[in-house]
């Protein structure tokens, strides 16, 4: 319930998406928001006022005149009492209300009287394909962000109008993150972070392979919490099936040297890199073209390895080979003695920081217990979800960087 005690503003202005928007409604309050619904005339025409206030389980409010409020000004107090403000639909309309500063309705009026420092204004768009590219639409969009507001963008795919293309409302569930992220201190604004996450695969024939057990869920909970901070970030990803972070680019890689290849093209561009992938230390020397089938014999092939490159080490030595202020992160999952063999690990790679967890006991959980790793000592971080986890990671990169936040 990542949004208890946030009292969320929803905003409706017209369009079909607003279909979406109840569906948006139950999942703000099932996060453990209250939220407040304000809906313009034209969004009335599409859902009712009574299903959102069912959802909410607040009155809905459509008109600056309401009289509900003892001193008629809906626009001051209703905005006042907001932690944030989502318009979800947002129309070409409405974004054309927002760029000129109109104030002829009770959603625009507050827009415009929120407290710009305290209540981030989400805008998630809704609209046809030619809308959404027509030159004023993105003029609009670019005095509405110039101003302060988040734009996370739109979907593609199938419009009711019946054509395909850019203009679809994001799904709930992606508004919800981008909320989420809205909260956080922006520590990493204009940093560029790369990360590994999961399991490497290397090949013994076209069919089996050496990997190992990481789900990769700690490697995208840290890129979506460097995302959260402001950071531009890169995520080279092992085979794993999990939804990329909202925001992050996504390089998808199998074996350990496709990882590294993909690594070390990224970080020249890189402040931060943090490696938490679980990368085989071996692979089969000389893997076989063709699948390798049982003779009768009785027998098992015998497979020669040979050892992987260490992508930590490389990235870190040809940064300090260059001079360079790439900062490294590494992560060590042991088996045993954690903290004698992470103390060990952080001083051969010869990295300021590592992070330690004992491996076969958190692979695949959504939850994690780790240990912080310096020249000074070990800092335990208690059992936590994976992403307040990576949240408290991002924290601590971005103090020894001097990053603000």
């Amino acid at each position: 319930m990542e949004l208890t005690g946030k009292h969320i503003l929803l905003g409706l202005s017209g369009g079909v998406a607003c279909y979406k928007a109840a569906e948006l409604c139950r999942v703000l309050v099932k996060e453990g928001a209250t939220v407040q619904v304000v809906m313009t005339e034209a969004a009335a025409q599409f859902i009712t006022p009574v299903t959102m206030q069912a959802l909410s389980g607040r009155p809905v409010y459509g008109s600056q005149w309401d009289a509900r409020m003892p001193d008629n000004m809906p626009h001051i107090h209703l905005g006042r009492e907001a932690d944030a403000i989502v318009v979800a639909p947002c129309s070409a309309d409405f974004i054309a209300r927002l760029a000129q500063g109109r104030a002829d309705e009770l959603l625009s009026l507050l827009c415009l009287a929120r407290p710009a420092q305290r209540v981030p204004l989400l805008l998630a768009p809704a609209m046809n394909r030619e809308m959404w590219a027509h030159p004023a639409t993105q003029r609009n969009l670019a005095q509405v962000r110039a101003d302060g507001a988040r734009v996370p963008g739109v979907g593609t795919g199938d419009q009711a109008c019946g054509e395909t293309g850019d203009g679809r409302m994001l799904e709930p569930h992606e508004i919800v993150e981008e909320l989420i992220a809205a909260f956080q201190p922006q520590r990493l604004a204009g940093r560029r972070v790369l990360v590994t996450a999961g399991p490497t695969f290397e090949a013994i024939d076209p069919i089996r392979g050496v990997t190992n057990h990481s789900s990769g869920k700690m490697g995208f909970a840290v890129a979506r919490a460097a995302r959260e901070a402001g950071a531009d970030v890169v995520l080279v990803a092992g085979p794993v099936h999990l939804p990329t972070p909202r925001g992050v680019r996504r390089i998808d890689v199998q074996s350990a040297r496709q990882m590294l290849a993909a690594c070390e093209a990224e970080a020249d561009d890189a402040d931060i890199f943090v490696a938490t992938a679980a990368v085989a230390d071996w692979r089969p020397a000389a893997p076989s073209d063709h699948k390798i089938k049982k003779d009768g014999s009785g027998r098992a092939p015998v497979l020669a390895f040979t050892e992987n490159p260490d992508i930590l080490l490389a990235l870190a030595q040809g940064a300090r080979a260059r001079s360079g202020a790439l900062f490294c992160v590494g992560f060590a999952a042991e088996s045993h003695d954690l903290a004698a063999h992470a103390q060990a690990k952080r001083a051969r790679k010869g990295i300021p920081l590592l992070v330690g967890n004992i491996g076969p006991l958190t692979f695949g959980q959504d939850d994690n217990e780790m240990m912080l790793v310096d020249a000074q000592g070990v800092q335990p971080l208690p059992r936590a979800p994976k992403l307040v986890l990576a949240r408290q990671l991002i924290a601590e990169i971005a103090r020894r960087m001097g990053a603000g936040g």
